[in-house]
């Protein structure tokens, strides 16, 4: 089977967030399950010389997009047994970042459009067009008005994995009909049209053949006026055709016993995990005492994060017998709280406002205890990845949160973490501070390592559910081609 993955980022080439990881990762999943997957991202000006130099022009071709014949150039690369596909306008993409811009509409209108124009220079017709986020939205839409009925590409299926519902890609109608040539019959409300103007993000809801999200419960929550975004009535009018799969993290990537950037590797020795701590109690100036739990938050300092907890129990917060260490930007707020409490309380608390991948490995292998107080979360890969270096998680039970981390019992000994139930700022203090006192009971804490041990965060269940979709989803396509062919 042929999947093509058309998303706006991926590691290691570019990364805003989680979704750079899943587009990174899932693929190589897939592919040892037998699927051929290949990615096409925008060649942004900031991916590495290292990545560019080595790529391959595939192919060179005219966008029609509305009134315009733009060029389009497609370079190609093998990396780690994928190929990768980069569709190359300098006007469009030779800028620093990825977002925010005032054309962003433009930019990802003609994105939308090489990803299907694209497909006779490649040699390479997929069986199903995988598709994420707003950024790659429209091209379910592009498809149905314009491929689907050319009989080389009549047997193609979409599918849309809304990876945060919060971004949605709004922007004025009158663009959506300069850029895709779309008629108004696209445009009303039970199409494209939202809050005035259009989204590409509904319409890849709407046009597409199946739509995923990140995690089962998250699945769940934006079908609901609190999660939904506006969008929950519609999402709950497509709920037969939604479904939730959690996302998983690359195990050889994300491996303490392998992970360059440690002090002291390990798998589950806690001697060695407590070598790492010391090291960076020294290194941030906390004072070096092992018997302290040390909790982290590696994290996007934003509302979304739940950080507006952390902000109304402060006080309370440095008062537990525990050191903290949060790494991360953001929102200037949040970055001036964190500043100032490792200004008043030195020895409890070191703010890192940064973004610093090395660190935040050392973080993960150092911390006993890691916290994700989020208001809300699709998925989240930071409590993977905290379990994965075996540092207890502290969750909201929220989307993927909910899903990952089962709140311990000492009654059962079961259990990989500690989570409250409501956005609250004393439940999420009562919650912390019952971890910190269980972090004393040896018995309590031989149980989370062994329970966090046995499970498997890796992409490979998850990966099969994918190709389980796929298939029935393509099944499907191949039933129907046949039973047209017999009438």
């Amino acid at each position: 089977m042929k999947v093509l993955f058309a998303a706006s980022e991926a590691v290691p080439f570019i990364k805003t967030g989680g979704l750079a990881d899943v587009i990174g990762s899932l693929p190589k999943s897939l592919v040892k399950q037998g699927i051929d997957v290949r990615v096409m991202l925008p060649k942004y000006e900031d991916i590495p010389a290292a990545f560019t130099e080595r790529m391959e022009l595939a192919a060179t071709f005219t966008v029609q997009m509305g009134w315009r014949s733009l060029y389009c150039g497609i370079f190609k690369l093998e990396h780690e047994g994928i190929t990768f596909y980069f569709v190359d306008n300098e006007f469009y993409f030779r800028r620093r970042g990825c977002y925010g811009y005032g054309d962003d509409a433009e930019r990802f209108a003609f994105y939308c459009r090489a990803v299907l124009d694209a497909m006779p220079h490649i040699d390479f017709v997929p069986d199903l067009i995988h598709c994420h986020d707003w950024q790659a939205g429209m091209i379910p839409v592009l498809y149905r008005a314009h491929f689907s009925y050319q009989p080389e590409y009549a047997h193609i299926k979409t599918l849309i994995t809304i990876h945060n519902l919060k971004y949605q890609g709004v922007f004025g109608k009158e663009l959506f009909k300069d850029y895709f040539a779309l008629g108004d019959e696209h445009l009303h409300g039970y199409a494209l049209e939202i809050h005035g103007g259009a989204s590409f993000l509904k319409g890849g809801l709407l046009y597409s053949d199946y739509i995923t999200t990140v995690s089962p419960t998250y699945a769940e929550e934006i079908q609901t006026p609190y999660y939904g975004e506006s969008m929950d009535g519609l999402l709950r009018s497509q709920g037969g055709r939604l479904a939730g799969i959690v996302n998983g993290i690359d195990y050889e990537e994300y491996d303490p016993m392998n992970d360059p950037h440690l002090e002291v590797r390990y798998r589950d020795s806690l001697l060695k995990k407590q070598q790492n701590k010391t090291k960076l109690q020294e290194k941030l100036g906390l004072p070096v005492n092992k018997d302290v739990p040390l909790i982290a938050l590696v994290t996007r300092l934003v509302d979304q994060k739940g950080l507006a907890l952390i902000d109304r129990v402060i006080a309370d917060l440095m008062e537990l017998d525990a050191q903290w260490v949060i790494v991360g930007t953001g929102e200037h707020r949040y970055e001036e709280l964190f500043r100032w409490a490792a200004s008043a309380y030195p020895d409890k608390l070191s703010a890192q406002i940064k973004f610093d991948e090395g660190l935040a490995r050392q973080v993960y292998a150092s911390s006993d205890l890691f916290l994700m107080p989020s208001l809300f979360e699709p998925c989240g890969i930071g409590q993977l990845i905290a379990m994965r270096y075996r540092s207890v998680p502290i969750v909201r039970e929220t989307g993927g949160l909910k899903d990952t981390v089962t709140p311990y019992s000492e009654e059962t000994g079961e259990g990989t973490g500690f989570t409250f139930a409501n956005y609250n700022a004393h439940d999420m203090l009562y919650t912390i501070n019952r971890a910190v006192t269980l972090y004393r009971d040896a018995d309590a804490w031989s149980n989370l390592m062994s329970n966090m041990k046995k499970k498997d965060f890796s992409w490979r269940k998850s990966a099969q559910q994918y190709v389980e979709l796929y298939e029935n989803l393509v099944s499907s396509s191949v039933a129907h081609a046949s039973t047209s062919t017999n009438a």
